[in-house]
């Protein structure tokens, strides 16, 4: 076949796979980060009705990030072995139920077990579909479909922020209190769509029925051929890698992210509210950060595919949120403060799909499933950190918005850590299959 209709070919195949595969998994990582959110929009009713401080509300939302981290590589292993298909129908009917009954928890230690059990149930998931798509996309391709994916997240932020304080206002609706609307509206549609996911999903490009089979072998060949090229690391057993310094040094860079985006996200509508707004325009108001942050996760992989350029396109964005964090504090007015924080939220998301191209350029097979699931983990971690430090901070100071400066001084170590990382990137793993290719010329 000649080069222009191979390149014809896998053009054709990487938009089928892309129209086919893509919007099921945006629509799934929707619902699952307004599942995770939603507790922001909750609480500004939940505390007062159970009773919570600012710090125990803290705790127990962090809880989730406890769960996600002892319970993520153990389930990316599981889906490697048992497929898409079934594990992500059992990781949302399972997150759909827990977040529904969180709409009727009676008290701080039920709040914290239920927390709890949302991060066990939806460990897996984020780094499931990164692995996923190492199954159905060249590694030129991963960078901009994990930016497609995560517009997804800020999707899920507006919407969650547009019907968050509505549901807020449907406060006394069948005996129910707004903050269990929250809960049990935004649960539903995870269960429902579990159903979908099981028969529509499938497990890679093989058990794909609407991919043809020229589109297959190109896809398989494609693979092989890049992973032929590329020196990558798979152990036998693949709790290993957690071993590997390249996976520990990634994991501690991308704490600084979850924690900028946690602390910031679910602290928004804590902050908006200070403007003295009503639920209902709070909730509208906070659509707008999310709308910046859609368009930087558009335009930020695609601008580092056509540069081939890394790691500016992970530090800059992240030392850019770090200034509009530290300016949302100094700036006077809400209307000056609201545009940081809109741009600070752009910054802190826009350089992750960026990151996550790297994880598959030195793993690979279930080593790489296990490597991901380990970086995601240690790094959401940051969410436990921020879901705990923001709140005693502004226990501490009084202020809503001083915590933004422990935020931006942590993203301010993560653009440090991104120039370490690289330079471990760039050599060799001790035993590794790389050190192995050295050794033989």
């Amino acid at each position: 076949m000649a080069e222009q209709e191979l390149d014809a070919l896998g053009t054709r195949t990487v938009q089928r796979i892309t129209r086919r595969l893509m919007p099921l998994l945006g629509l799934m990582y929707l619902i699952a980060y307004i599942d995770r959110q939603n507790i922001s929009y909750a609480k500004l009713q939940m505390v007062g009705d159970l009773g919570l401080s600012e710090a125990a509300y803290g705790l127990g939302a962090s809880l989730f990030f406890v769960a996600y981290f002892l319970f993520e590589v153990p389930a990316n292993v599981v889906l490697e072995k048992v497929g898409a298909r079934l594990w992500f129908t059992r990781i949302m009917a399972t997150w759909g139920v827990i977040t529904i009954l969180l709409g009727f928890t009676q008290g701080t230690a039920m709040f914290y077990v239920l927390r709890f059990l949302l991060g066990a149930a939806e460990a897996g998931f984020f780094p499931g579909v990164l692995f996923a798509l190492t199954l159905w996309f060249p590694q030129s391709h991963r960078g901009r479909m994990v930016g497609w994916f995560m517009i997804a997240s800020a999707l899920a932020n507006a919407v969650g922020a547009a019907i968050g304080g509505a549901l807020l206002d449907l406060d006394g609706l069948l005996s129910l209190r707004g903050w269990q609307w929250v809960f049990v509206a935004t649960g539903l549609p995870a269960v429902l769509l579990a159903v979908y996911v099981f028969f529509a999903l499938p497990d890679g490009p093989q058990s794909a029925r609407w991919l043809p089979a020229e589109e297959k072998r190109w896809l398989a060949d494609s693979l092989a051929r890049e992973a032929a090229a590329t020196p990558r690391t798979e152990h036998a057993n693949p709790f290993r890698v957690l071993l590997d310094r390249r996976v520990l040094i990634l994991a501690l860079l991308y704490v600084a992210f979850p924690l900028a985006a946690y602390g910031l996200s679910y602290w928004l509508p804590t902050v908006v509210k200070g403007f003295g707004v009503s639920n209902t325009v709070n909730g509208f108001l906070n659509v707008i950060p999310w709308a910046v942050v859609a368009l930087a996760l558009w335009w930020v992989p695609r601008h580092a595919a056509r540069t081939g350029e890394t790691t500016w396109h992970i530090a800059g964005p992240a030392l850019i949120g770090a200034t509009a964090l530290t300016l949302s504090v100094v700036v006077p007015g809400a209307a000056l403060k609201f545009i940081c924080l809109c741009v600070a939220a752009a910054g802190i998301f826009s350089g992750q799909p960026v990151f996550w191209s790297l994880p598959p350029t030195f793993l690979r097979g279930a080593t790489a499933a296990a490597g991901i699931a380990a970086i995601n983990s240690v790094g959401n971690l940051g969410g436990f950190v921020a879901q705990n430090a923001v709140p005693w901070i502004r226990d501490r100071t009084g202020s809503d918005l001083t915590p933004m400066l422990f935020l931006a001084a942590c993203l301010l170590v993560g653009v440090v850590m991104v120039f370490v990382a690289q330079a471990v990137l760039r050599r060799p793993a001790p035993g590794s299959s790389s050190d192995l290719t050295l050794a033989g010329r």
